[in-house]
């Protein structure tokens, strides 16, 4: 029996057809997860937060948060290994939990992908224009609404430039996305020993403030604490390579691995750069080393000159081109979960995959457009990076939760590991302590994230309370909405269509529902 046909059997087992083009290798399926990561981009993209925050001392934040999501990552490295199939958290959460559960951790998850997808394309803005004064489109940069403005249509064409490459086939997705990620981390170490080169003072620097915390009530405490959420927002995606379980080969070996060698690569070659970038600052007072408009961009023209600093720049736009791309193809593949277990509304349109490109065209537009509304709504919004980013990874922890609470249930009541099958990775008597774990970090850094600070949910006047309270409004609004929908009309609808549903064993009812 071929590896295809073992890997179409171990589908058919969770009563679905392969209908997905399985072409994925291991390279490609690591590549899905640091593209999502992206170490370029969130460092990048992030640092000014953190330095703002907390001076240097912020780079402590990253152990620190690579350790609570990296007993995440093994709690999904066991999934993987057992149920590697599209919509990862969503069809996890089925397995574990209550078919309520399974429905809001996919809806969470998918209304935080598209969000993501939209916080992700505005690192654009951050890196362009200190490029090519050329992109800045959108006035030169000094009016109240330059930059928002100029971030959307940045932020807008690379949307659409992954909804084409996604709409057609995970092949070319693929090629783009290793090539991209190659580039990435080729360009990664490489700026790492140039900074390590142009570094000015030692590593002891990562104990300095710069004075953070005065006036607060936590004193640095609570100046860390805001400086941590911008490691926060970067080490999250690594279960990328198991949503694209249905198109990798033998993907209960592949894809654990790829999950905990994505984060690892990513904690290693970002907290280098981090490290050798605030060693590498001329000035640690200076305001634009903490500000949106320079940040660690800002840092490296600095050490390593006006070219070669703009060389690693273009880096760091083709990393932010592959991570965008890498979030869409996610979203799509759990939209396409849920679709075709009639979880959604015209669920057999958006399950329909093209019978050439082998993907889902309607689900790819869908994600994108949507990203797209999000970009428009903000479009005058001088804040809307900080909104959009932290909204987004607030609702990424609490699908995460939805996965690791109800694994934490099975084990605590012995229905753990459930099924017998062959297993590419366990934990074996580690997973209770680190199942447990994983729990605590989620909730905690959750919390963290949606604590309502001012200078997180409405830095820019006028203060309004629903901003400052932005994470508890809008995704307590987007949970709520998602359950109403799911109680008073989806549930009674769910269950596999026909299309999609393995021969072998029909169209069996998922998720409490009638089959379809």
């Amino acid at each position: 029996m071929t590896s295809t046909s073992t890997d179409r059997d171990a589908l058919a087992e969770f009563g679905y057809t392969q209908t997905l083009d399985r072409t994925l290798g291991r390279f490609a399926s690591f590549a899905a997860g640091v593209s999502y990561i992206s170490i370029l981009t969130g460092t990048f993209q992030l640092f000014y937060v953190g330095y703002g925050a907390a001076g240097p001392a912020y780079v402590l934040s990253w152990p620190i948060v690579f350790v609570g999501q990296l007993m995440v990552a093994l709690c999904f490295a066991e999934l993987a290994a057992r149920y590697p199939v599209a919509g990862s958290v969503y069809n996890w959460a089925k397995k574990l939990g209550s078919p309520t559960t399974s429905w809001m951790a996919g809806w969470i998850m998918l209304a935080a992908s598209v969000v993501t997808l939209a916080a992700v394309v505005l690192a654009y803005q951050i890196t362009l224009p200190q490029i090519w004064s050329g992109f800045q489109i959108a006035g030169d940069g000094t009016g109240p609404y330059d930059f928002a403005v100029n971030a959307v249509i940045l932020g807008s064409a690379l949307v659409i430039f992954a909804t084409v490459v996604n709409a057609y086939g995970v092949k070319l997705m693929s090629r783009i996305n290793s090539s991209g990620v190659a580039v990435e981390l080729v360009a990664a170490v490489v700026l790492v020993v140039l900074l390590a080169f142009a570094a000015v003072r030692g590593p002891d620097v990562v104990l300095e403030t710069n004075g953070a915390g005065q006036g607060r009530e936590l004193g640095f405490l609570g100046a860390f604490l805001v400086a941590s959420l911008a490691s926060g927002y970067v080490m999250y995606g690594f279960d990328t390579a198991s949503s694209l379980g249905e198109e990798t080969r033998d993907p209960q070996r592949t894809a654990p691995k790829a999950i905990l060698r994505a984060l690892v690569a990513s904690f290693a070659l970002g907290g280098l750069i981090l490290l050798f970038g605030v060693m590498a600052v001329r000035d640690l007072r200076d305001p634009q080393v903490g500000s949106g408009t320079g940040g660690l961009q800002y840092v490296v023209l600095q050490a390593l000159g006006g070219g070669l600093g703009r060389v690693f720049l273009v880096g760091i736009a083709v990393a932010v081109t592959v991570c965008a791309l890498a979030v869409h193809t996610a979203a799509i593949r759990l939209m396409f979960a849920m679709a075709r277990d009639n979880n959604l509304p015209a669920s057999r349109r958006i399950a329909r995959v093209h019978p050439r490109f082998k993907t889902p065209v309607t689900a790819s537009v869908l994600v994108g457009a949507g990203a797209i509304a999000i970009l428009l709504v903000n479009i005058r919004q001088p804040q809307i990076f900080t909104v959009v980013t932290s909204i987004a990874v607030v609702m990424i922890y609490l699908a995460y939760l939805l996965v690791t609470v109800p694994m934490l249930l099975a084990r605590l009541r012995g229905r753990w590991p459930g099924e017998a099958r062959p297993s590419g990775f366990s934990l074996g008597r580690w997973g209770l302590p680190v199942n447990i774990a994983a729990v605590v970090w989620g909730a905690a850094m959750a919390l963290n994230l949606a604590w309502p600070r001012a200078e997180v949910y409405n830095a820019t006047g006028p203060q309004h309370w629903y901003l400052q309270w932005g994470a508890f409004v809008f995704v307590g609004g987007i949970a709520l909405v998602g359950l109403a929908y799911y109680l008073l009309r989806q549930r009674s609808l769910t269950g596999v269509l026909p299309e999609h549903a393995s021969p072998a064993v029909g169209a069996p009812a998922v998720d409490g529902g009638t089959p379809a």
